[in-house]
């Protein structure tokens, strides 16, 4: 089994809080289990830094973890996943949810999170999310 790590797991991981997610993160990585990042998350992670020595250090981490990056077809799921949502009575706190949530998809991916929306999205479409 592959995941893809939302950026909710890996704050928590990288500010040393234990939670499911962040401990079954730590897990996958001792296991080396495949996953991957989805490139808008390098970019909150990183906006998120405190200081210059914080950003050199998370971007050295990054650019050595796989990064999947959204093409056209990742955009129109993302896009049909939030309409769909909205239909169903689900508000999205972010579009970038419903992109992270197609890639999962679009990729056959274990969605590793700790986001309520994800749990949302869950309920009502083959999202297969963890834990």
């Amino acid at each position: 089994m592959s995941y893809l790590i939302d950026t909710s797991v890996l704050v928590d991981f990288f500010r040393g809080r234990s939670t499911p997610a962040s401990d079954l993160f730590h897990r996958i990585l001792e296991e080396e289990i495949p996953f991957a990042l989805p490139i808008v998350c390098y970019q909150e992670l990183l906006q998120g830094c405190r200081d210059e020595k914080e950003y050199r250090l998370l971007q050295e981490y990054l650019d050595t973890q796989t990064l999947l990056y959204p093409d056209h077809e990742t955009f129109e799921m993302a896009a049909r996943i939030f309409f769909e949502a909205r239909r169903k009575g689900i508000t999205l706190r972010s579009s970038i949810d419903a992109q992270i949530a197609a890639m999962a998809l679009q990729h056959k991916l274990v969605l590793l999170h700790n986001d309520r929306d994800f749990r949302h999205l869950a309920a009502h479409f083959p999202l297969r999310v963890a834990p």
